[in-house]
């Protein structure tokens, strides 16, 4: 076989393997994807039961990568904090060793029945959950098939002169030899996404004898770090600081476990090598068929183990790990600030006024970042930053859940025995945080349609992105007027929240028909108009919101009934 079908058909193998270890994972997700992010959320709050659900949780789904990505997602989102998703973390490192140890069983036989299964029951199957299970095992199928068609492929090329000249480069007894190992393994996993299926490359040469042990461990080093760029990768585009520090985090502890490991490299293997003999794996260089039968067991062993005594040693440090991760995180104290998630004080829960004052201070500091949320978008907008108008979705993640806290505690304050206008001003708060989240989703919208007219280049006549300007600029003033009148009342609101939304919705007519116009003298194209049309919307709806709070502020300051109307439909009832 010559060099070229050699390539070929391996790289037709890893195909395969990573086909099936994607239909694998994403089988498993969506058969237990919603209890798999509940148990995540909820038992992590010890770094040892933390730990452990990170194995338990990467076992059954097979992706540390997925399970890493979920995280980076929580501590963005304010669901999960950076010491509780560090310990997952740790052991996500080692359920995801779990692949490795299947493969070195060498359950290549039952590949075909089970992508005949697996095809029967994910095409053919009525029942949805059946038709995962089917995906689930059509990729098991498919990853020990691809397995195979690697092995199969480099069996050729291992008595080579060549080929066997180019491994011997592969020599770990040198520190270069080990550092060249650990680089490829790192370059390879960066490049297939995927340290299982480098994994299951490393220990298809060394079935064939192309490398030995303490290179195919070296290897296996490398590819622990060539998989932490997938979390790295999640935070593209993020500003969120708590976000970069788990993906930091995860680079750091897996880096120096290598290093460590490189310091200690030949006790590391032969303690490997020592307990596999004693876990009855066999000979490590017992040939069966031109094949070493064994070697795989070693390196699914040596995988194992050094994530396990990786999780154990960052387990006992790990609030110095912590530090660590955030002293290589830049921050922005600006943003810090304006993402902060609202933080209760649970001692003044016997006491209803403080907590009603505490309650409406963060009611205010989500009105802010309400605001600032639009005008991130319009910004975009004005400066063509589609990266900035991008944000939309830091934002409204933030607001959603701040909105969750806020109603949380606020039910909470309830349960006390508290009089009738406290109870008032505790319902007409969670109203208002009901329509600050509706008004974030309304920023949300209008900052997609900013996306879609910049990525779809559709032609907004300059007097059409003026009339936009326009109506911001009154919804601007308008939120700004009810927004710190939370903190600051004002005798005149009312009527000057009623000016300015009764302003908007004339604008917003006005601006209907000169539109209408332009798309009739061609001046504006359909597509565009569609999507100004719903700009002009958002901004009026966003104005009736904004009403309704200051209708709310009333209500608390005149102590009187809530008008039941306004909150109806989410319209204002001027």
């Amino acid at each position: 076989m010559s060099t070229g079908s050699v390539g070929i058909a391996t790289l037709g193998g890893l195909g395969l393997f990573l086909l099936g270890m994607r239909m694998m994972t994403d089988g498993l997700q969506m058969t237990a994807g919603q209890r798999i992010r509940s148990i995540l959320k909820t038992l992590s709050a010890n770094r040892v039961v933390g730990c452990c659900t990170g194995a338990i949780v990467t076992a059954i789904i097979q992706s540390s990568s997925a399970t890493t990505v979920m995280l980076v997602g929580f501590v963005g989102a304010g669901l999960m904090t950076l010491y509780q998703a560090v310990g997952v973390i740790l052991g996500a490192n080692i359920g995801t060793t779990l692949t490795a140890q299947l493969i070195a069983f060498k359950l290549s036989s039952l590949s075909l029945p089970a992508i005949a299964l697996g095809v029967g029951l994910k095409f053919f199957a009525t029942k949805k959950r059946l038709r995962y299970i089917g995906e689930i095992i059509l990729g098991f199928g498919l990853l020990f098939f691809g397995l195979t068609v690697m092995k199969d492929s480099l069996a050729p090329i291992k008595d080579d002169p060549a080929f066997i000249d180019f491994f011997t480069k592969f020599d770990p007894s040198t520190i270069g030899g080990l550092l060249l190992c650990i680089a490829v393994g790192t370059v390879l996993t960066i490049i297939v996404q995927s340290s299982s299926a480098t994994i299951g490359l490393t220990m298809s040469l060394a079935w064939q004898g192309l490398i030995g042990f303490p290179a195919a461990m070296a290897l296996v080093l490398g590819e622990n770090i060539g998989t932490t760029l997938t979390a790295q990768i999640s935070t593209i585009g993020s500003r969120n600081a708590d976000a970069h520090q788990v993906a930091n985090a995860h680079t750091l502890f897996n880096v120096l476990g290598v290093v460590l490991m490189i310091l200690i490299f030949p006790w590391f293997v032969d303690g490997v090598r020592i307990t596999s003999e004693f876990l009855g794996a066999g000979p490590i260089d017992a040939v069966v068929d031109g094949e070493k039968a064994n070697i795989s067991r070693y390196i699914a062993n040596g995988h194992t183990i050094f994530n396990v005594a990786n999780a154990l040693f960052f387990l006992a440090i790990m609030p110095w790990l912590v530090r660590a991760a955030r002293l290589f995180t830049k921050r922005d104290p600006e943003e810090d600030d304006l993402f902060r998630l609202p933080e209760f004080s649970d001692r003044f829960q016997d006491t209803p006024m403080a907590a009603v004052a505490e309650a409406r201070q963060e009611v205010h500091a989500l009105s802010r970042v309400v605001r600032a949320g639009l005008n991130n978008a319009l910004e975009g907008v004005w400066q063509n930053d589609s990266k900035k108008i991008g944000r939309w979705q830091r934002f409204e993640e933030h607001i959603n859940t701040a909105h969750r806290e806020i109603l949380r505690y606020l039910s909470g304050i309830f349960q006390s025995e508290v009089s009738e206008d406290i109870s008032r001003e505790v319902s007409v708060l969670m109203r208002i945080s009901y329509n600050l989240e509706r008004i974030g989703n309304g920023v949300a919208n209008i900052a997609k349609h900013f996306e879609d007219v910049m990525e779809q280049d559709l032609p907004l006549s300059s007097q059409a992105w003026k009339e936009v300007d326009q109506m911001a600029e009154e919804v601007r003033a308008l939120m700004k007027l009810v927004s710190d009148s939370i903190i600051n009342p004002s005798d005149d609101l009312l009527d000057k929240a009623q000016d300015l939304e009764q302003h908007i919705d004339s604008m917003r007519e006005e601006m209907r028909q000169n539109h209408i116009q332009r798309i009739r003298e061609e001046r504006c194209q359909v597509d565009a108009g569609i999507a100004f049309m719903d700009i002009l919307t958002r901004f009026e709806k966003i104005g009736d919101w904004t009403y309704n709070i200051a209708k709310g502020l009333k209500e608390i300051e005149n102590n009187v009934p809530p008008d039941k109307a306004t909150y109806d439909n989410g319209t204002a009832t001027p």
